[in-house]
């Protein structure tokens, strides 16, 4: 028995022919046009059911007078991350409220990567797109402006390219970390976060020198570290600043997979107990390891809503001067953080 595993899909000129119409009332039929006769309607209907048939929804959003789609691309540093993904899933419910679908991709911050995707979900025709920008200059994104596609910015703001962007309170939070360590008395705290060329990074480790400054303690790059790429190097820190003979008394770990990594060492040297930990962005089992895991977290959903609301607001035709928005951090302490 020949297989039909490769028969092509149905076409609409197909549905026309078994229907006895024409393509245009199938295609009104589609569409959902009440003044269709209803039983070429009910011909329609049966015909495409027949041949399992379904519409291009692309090409029929394309004929519609506004030109829309009812999609938007969002582009993430890395979807596997748990605060990517935590974004991709706001999203995804803020836009079917809408009566919108999401694409998404990962960037892995490489910046040919992000123009890649732009240029894939352009192609797409989304109606508009929501960037954890990558890219130190965003200047060839005025060219797709002025052709009518919106954006906005989360977490981070873009490089010579105004637009509405949604970040946390990167500084703010991280200094208040700190502070909480120095309260705590400690006054040796060391630092791990990832590379200073990305923007939260470097507000975070901006808001860990200020309390250390406004603490008057003395910056010691010995036990600072930067990235997270190079595990065997982030290894090799914790592993010297945790044997060393003047080892620091609290860490101030300023990403979530650093975080999972001083929690790693701190945990091989038995010392989960004795040296204080507070993280930056939220861990799914921070309240079921002992001590809990005291961190700073972004409003995820506050942020979602803000940088949604912004984009659709765009698409429907507002054109209110861009803005920055900055959403307030949350600290959640666990045990870790209070030692």
């Amino acid at each position: 028995m020949k297989s039909d595993s490769n028969r092509a899909r149905p076409t609409i000129r197909e549905v026309a022919a078994l229907s006895g119409t024409s393509i245009k009332t199938v295609s009104r039929v589609m569409n959902g046009v009440s003044t269709v006769d209803p039983a070429l309607a009910k011909a329609v209907n049966q015909a495409a059911r027949k041949l399992n048939y379904r519409p291009n929804l692309t090409a029929g959003n394309l004929r519609r007078v506004d030109g829309r789609t009812n999609t938007i691309g969002l582009l993430l540093k890395d979807i596997s991350n748990p605060f990517s993904s935590a974004l991709h899933r706001a999203f995804e419910d803020l836009a079917r409220a809408e009566g919108f679908d999401v694409i998404a991709g990962s960037m892995d911050e490489m910046p040919e990567r992000e123009s890649e995707l732009i240029n894939t979900f352009i192609s797409r025709r989304v109606d508009g797109l929501i960037i954890v920008p990558t890219t130190s200059d965003h200047k060839y994104l005025e060219k797709e402006r002025k052709s009518g596609m919106q954006f906005v910015f989360i977490d981070r703001p873009a490089n010579n390219f105004v637009a509405d962007t949604v970040v946390a309170t990167n500084k703010k939070g991280a200094q208040e970390a700190t502070e909480h360590l120095i309260h705590h008395g400690h006054t040796r705290i060391a630092y791990m976060g990832d590379s200073q060329e990305i923007y939260t990074a470097s507000e975070r480790f901006a808001g860990y020198k200020a309390a250390l400054t406004k603490a008057k303690i003395k910056i010691d790059q010995s036990i600072i570290h930067h990235g997270v790429k190079d595990l065997k190097a982030l290894d090799a820190f914790t592993s010297s600043i945790l044997t060393g003979s003047n080892r620091p008394t609290a860490i101030f770990s300023s990403q979530n997979f650093v975080t999972i990594e001083a929690i790693r060492a701190l945990t091989k040297h038995n010392l989960s107990k004795k040296i204080a930990l507070v993280g930056f962005d939220d861990l799914p089992f921070a309240d079921l390891v002992n001590p809990g895991i005291s961190l700073i977290t972004q409003d995820i959903q506050k942020m979602a809503e803000t940088a949604s609301r912004l984009l659709f607001n765009r698409i429907k035709g507002e054109t209110q001067k861009a803005e920055l928005y900055e959403i307030p951090t949350i600290f959640t302490q666990r045990g870790s953080g209070e030692l």
